[in-house]
């Protein structure tokens, strides 16, 4: 085996903060904590990643649900871990498609059988992290230890753990989803391949992605007949300069042919080296360090995407509360001529009314020929005693129509958000959709009693007018009381016209303007009720997700790792 000449890049001599330079094989006393603002910036990002959901069925929302659960994954694996303690061992993660001889070379490298190899696929049935004793607390709450089997050996060199990973393209999709989400975990990839699969599209998809998070990478190319060497080694160097990794290592294994157990130390031993080279605890956190910094800059354009999911989903929660404004107008102009064509008066209103207009009964003749209002104080206080059953009719008509006119402006809003012209997110608005049934009748009832109790402060204030017509509103108040005339009043404006006459009787245009003013009211309030449909349905949009601003938080976490990094 050799390594390229020219392609391994010279480790930096660095020193861990807070310690004076010391040989990179002298005892760790103290495990070098990240720095605080940094840390807490990329928790706090994690945090609001995690809490960001997507509640509106659009267009691309399942990529970002996606997308979501990576980067946090890659936050909790990788980021936080190695921000918390920079001095934990670097992971090298070798990688590669099945059969290229990844078990062997970590058995190679490690000198004694750690994971199985064999023609046997896939071999790499439970993925075999290989670390140095004396590392074993320094990688004690690695998250990578959930889903690996930790060997210790003291042939790996101190500062660095080997995991042999499952196959990249595995039969098994489990195998598949674990080698990738160990890749992520990874501080340096050992990337193994043959000469015979080299150009496979699947390992250089990967290898891209390592490219954009600038993950440091290295090349193995595996059982080379020397006569092809120069041919395949040339050809590989070219791909790798094609996909940004003009520099990384590249080793090359030759074709030993068949075989069992490790290959000899000769053959592994400038990989080893190189391994070795990169294992003292100050330069390994320079690999690691490398990886942070790609990891972080890899951070910026994921949540970017992130934002920009999440102000879609602001704009589509936007849209569809344009399109349920614009469905509210039409039953707002329903209820007004509801209200209008007499709802509230028929049945038992207007049969009340005509009890109550009978011959000899309390609104029976309440002017006489000559035009005076009939009836005493004593006879007013009967009228007013008599149509309390009235009032009650009122009330209970009120109620009925005001939440049928609810449920018409329900069924309007709902409408508006289905068929091919919905907008998009509709279908999740309407599962969110709160049932208004209970809000709608108890608020149609507190109107309608609001309403009957409108018509008594209006009848009061009619009666204390004055101007010319005074003394007849002093007749009115003594003859009919004013609970008998707001009664009279609220029937007229509910659409009993013979009440209407009645009151333009007793007071003239003064008694049409106090029907006017309570009919007036009754259609505010039915207005009022539809708005109240409008207010349910919005209840299924108050979400902070779909707020104007929902996107600000991620680009306020972004715009902090930007100034931090």
């Amino acid at each position: 085996m050799s390594a390229q000449p020219g392609t391994v890049p010279a480790q930096p001599s660095t020193s861990a903060p807070g310690r004076s330079d010391v040989p990179a094989d002298a005892p760790m006393l103290a495990r070098p904590l990240a720095q605080t603002s940094l840390l807490d910036a990329v928790r706090d990002l994690r945090r609001d990643v995690e809490a960001t959901s997507f509640p509106l069925e659009i267009p691309g929302v399942g990529a970002a649900r996606a997308s979501r659960a990576r980067l946090v994954d890659q936050l909790d694996e990788h980021l936080v871990p190695r921000l918390t303690e920079l001095s934990a061992p670097a992971v090298v993660v070798v990688a590669g498609s099945t059969g290229a001889g990844k078990s062997t070379l970590v058995n190679s490298l490690v000198g004694r059988e750690v994971t199985a190899a064999g023609v046997l696929r896939p071999t790499t049935r439970e993925p075999v992290l290989v670390h140095h004793p004396l590392d074993t607390d320094l990688l004690s709450h690695h998250p990578v230890l959930d889903e690996v089997r930790a060997v210790a050996a003291d042939t790996v060199p101190r500062g660095i753990a080997i995991l042999d990973a499952p196959d990249l393209d595995s039969v098994l999709d489990s195998n598949r989803d674990t080698a990738h989400r160990l890749l992520e975990a990874a501080d340096l990839w050992l990337f193994v391949t043959t000469a015979a699969r080299y150009g496979d599209a699947l390992p250089w998809r990967v290898l891209e992605a390592a490219v954009e998070r600038s993950t440091s990478v290295a090349m193995v190319l595996n059982r080379v007949p020397p006569a092809s060497l120069p041919t395949i080694r040339g050809d590989l160097l070219d791909r790798l300069r094609t996909h940004g990794l003009a520099g990384s290592p590249l080793f090359v294994i030759p074709d030993v042919g068949p075989h069992s157990g490790p290959l000899s130390g000769a053959v592994v031993a400038p990989v080893l080296r190189w391994l070795t080279m990169l294992a003292g605890p100050d330069r390994a956190r320079t690999v690691v360090a490398r990886t942070l910094r790609g990891a972080l800059g890899a951070l910026r354009p994921w949540v970017d995407e992130l934002a920009e999911a999440v102000q879609e989903q602001a704009d589509a929660a936007q849209h569809v509360a344009q399109v349920l404004d614009a469905a509210t107008a039409a039953p707002r102009d329903a209820a007004v001529e509801t209200i209008r064509a007499g709802a509230v008066a028929d049945g038992a209103v207007r049969a009340r009314w005509a009890e109550l207009a009978a011959q000899r009964a309390p609104f029976a003749r309440l002017v006489g020929r000559s035009g005076r209002v009939r009836g005493t104080a004593r006879t007013g206080r009967g009228r007013g005693t008599a149509v309390a059953p009235l009032l009650t009719d009122l009330t209970t008509s009120t109620t009925a129509v005001l939440t049928a006119v609810g449920q018409r402006g329900d069924e309007a809003l709902r409408a508006a958000l289905t068929g091919p012209g919905a907008p998009a997110g509709a279908s999740s608005v309407l599962e969110r959709w709160p049932d208004g049934d209970a809000s709608r009748v108890s608020a149609a009832e507190r109107a309608a009693r609001a309403w009957v109790g409108e018509g008594s402060r209006a009848a009061r204030a009619t009666l204390a007018g004055g101007g010319a017509d005074a003394r007849r509103r002093a007749q009115v108040a003594k003859a009919v009381g004013e609970d008998a005339l707001a009664a009279l009043a609220l029937a007229a404006a509910s659409g009993v016209d013979e009440a209407a006459e009645a009151a333009r009787t007793l007071l003239g245009g003064a008694g049409d303007d106090l029907v006017a003013t309570l009919r007036d009211d009754l259609e505010r309030r039915a207005r009022a009720q539809v708005d109240l449909e409008r207010t349910i349905a919005g209840r299924a949009l108050d979400d902070p997700d779909l707020a104007a601003d929902a996107s600000s938080r991620l680009r306020l976490r972004l715009a902090v790792l930007k100034g931090l990094t």
